[in-house]
C-alpha cells in the first residue's frame, strides 16, 4: 500500500494538557531563570566578599600588636608601620563591607526587578573580583542588556 503525499499542510494533533508556548513566553521563562541564578550568585558572592572583612580586621590587629611591642625586645620596626597596617586593614574592611552590601542589595533587587542601574553598577564592580566575580559580572551585564529583561525592569519601576 502506497501513501500519496498531500499538497496541503496538516496540523499535527496536540496531546491534551500540553501547553503551547509563544516565543515571548519562552524568552520570559529563560530570563526569569537567568535572573534567579544571578540572584543566587550575588548572594554567594556577597558572603565571599564579606569574608575579606576578617582579612582587614587581621591587618588592623597586627598594626595594634606592632604598636604595643616592647622596645627592648630587639625587634625594630618603622614608626609608621603600625599606622600603615591599621590604615590598610581599615581600607580593606571598608571596601569589603561596601562590596558585600552592594552585592546583597543587588541580589534582592534582581528578584524585585528594580534598580537596573544599581545592578549594572554592581555588576561592573564585581567584574574586578577575579576570577568568579568576573564571570558573574559579565553574565549580569549580558543578561541585563537584553531588551526583554530591560522591559521587565521598566514595568516594575
Amino acid at each position: 500500500m502506497e501513501i500519496e503525499p498531500s499538497s496541503q499542510f496538516v496540523e499535527p494533533p496536540q496531546a491534551p494538557g500540553v501547553p503551547i508556548y509563544t516565543a515571548e513566553a519562552v524568552q520570559s521563562m529563560i530570563d526569569d531563570e537567568h535572573l534567579r541564578l544571578l540572584r543566587l550568585g550575588y548572594f554567594i558572592s556577597a558572603a565571599h566578599t564579606a569574608m575579606y572583612i576578617f582579612v582587614g580586621l587581621f591587618n588592623a590587629g597586627m598594626g595594634i600588636f606592632i604598636a604595643h611591642l616592647p622596645l627592648g625586645t630587639g625587634v625594630t620596626s618603622l614608626p609608621s608601620m603600625p599606622l600603615l597596617f591599621g590604615l590598610l586593614g581599615s581600607v580593606i574592611m571598608g571596601l569589603a563591607g561596601i562590596g558585600a552590601v552592594l552585592q546583597l542589595v543587588t541580589g534582592m533587587r534582581l528578584k524585585e526587578r528594580r534598580s537596573r542601574l544599581l545592578c549594572l553598577i554592581t555588576a561592573s564592580l564585581t567584574v574586578l573580583e577575579i576570577p568568579y566575580g568576573t564571570a558573574l559580572g559579565l553574565m549580569t551585564l549580558s543578561v541585563l542588556a537584553r531588551p526583554s529583561v530591560r522591559r521587565q525592569f521598566e514595568r516594575t519601576g
